[in-house]
């Protein structure tokens, strides 16, 4: 086992240590309890009535969402221990990327990264379709429409209303959606992205990437992110989704193994989660999702992709260094 502030899977270039080996028996029970948990758990949501539909909880929880954010969500993490259980691997804390303690900058670009690669794939995407960018006179037709709708006066300015909701992406989302994100990254990022290593760390970051996408698509194709009424729709979202979580998987992979801990890209990835809709509040009409300008629309994606061409092509900036020495401090208990 790797301790300390090493990782398994050899050297951080673009090879694998002399004689590593992918750990194929590993990564087939990650990925076949993984997918196993996630997939039957959609299977429910399907039985329910799908995406969006079904019975609800208490305060108005629509069901479906509980079973998406919590045994959907947490497969990874499942398929992590029971891998680590039934292969007899272990569970060292270093090895699981379970460090809290770690230098600030990799924290700071998980948190703070994503908004701005969001904010830039939405410009991208309004210099695309300029007919759709609303601006503020956008986000004050959607307050009137909530006003018509639910009969309260909203007491906030259009310029206040952006102001409130990107303070929440910056504060709320981290710590709402962090809970659900840490399921995921525990499995991808924490478990499969180390194992796949032998792979050439290029190669595993896009492997897991693909891996992340496909793993998502029984949702997609129920609707989930992309609707179903949309051109192309749900079936280009398969695509769509699987072309964005490379782009997203590289970041969050990047954070991953610049700090040695799990937790920056827990935090990167519920920062998405959050964050992801802001861009919709400046269209004047409903945007096609497989397009943008969310992250996990194809013109969306653009600066996330860009971000990974720049990391895979600057492997000093990708990798630690050439030891493999994570970029971590002092462990905590």
């Amino acid at each position: 086992m790797h301790t300390g502030s090493e990782r398994p899977g050899g050297e951080w270039g673009d090879r694998p240590a002399t004689g590593e080996r992918l750990q194929r028996r590993r990564v087939a029970v990650f990925l076949g309890v993984t997918f196993a948990v996630s997939w039957a758990t959609a299977a429910v949501i399907y039985g329910l009535g799908g995406v969006g539909a079904g019975p609800t909880l208490a305060l108005g929880i629509p069901l479906w969402l509980v079973l998406l954010a919590g045994p959907y969500m947490w497969g990874p993490a499942i398929g992590h221990v029971a891998a680590r259980w039934l292969t007899d691997e272990g569970f060292d804390r270093g090895e699981m990327h379970l460090r809290v303690r770690t230098r600030s900058r990799p924290w700071l670009v998980g948190w703070v990264g994503p908004l701005v690669l969001i904010l830039a794939g939405a410009g991208l995407y309004f210099l695309v379709y300029p007919d759709l960018f609303g601006g503020t006179a956008a986000v004050a037709d959607l307050l009137a429409t909530v006003e018509a709708e639910t009969g309260q006066e909203i007491p906030l300015s259009p310029t206040a209303f952006l102001a409130v909701q990107f303070v929440q992406a910056l504060v709320a989302a981290p710590l709402l959606n962090s809970v659900a994100t840490f399921g995921e990254e525990f499995g991808w990022r924490a478990y499969l992205l180390p194992k796949l290593a032998p792979l050439g760390w290029r190669r595993a970051l896009v492997t897991h990437g693909v891996v992340w996408g496909v793993w998502h698509w029984p949702v997609i194709a129920m609707g989930y992110n992309y609707g179903l009424a949309y051109t192309g729709a749900p079936w280009l979202g398969l695509a769509a989704m699987t072309v964005a979580t490379v782009g997203l998987g590289v970041f969050l992979g990047w954070v991953t193994l610049r700090s040695g801990s799990v937790f920056p890209a827990v935090v990167g990835h519920a920062m998405i989660n959050g964050s992801a809709g802001l861009a919709t509040l400046f269209a004047t009409a409903v945007p096609n999702p497989v397009f943008g300008p969310t992250p996990v629309g194809l013109v969306g994606v653009v600066p996330w992709l860009a971000v990974a061409a720049v990391l895979f092509v600057r492997t000093d900036w990708l990798y630690p260094d050439e030891r493999g020495q994570a970029e971590s401090g002092p462990e905590s208990v």
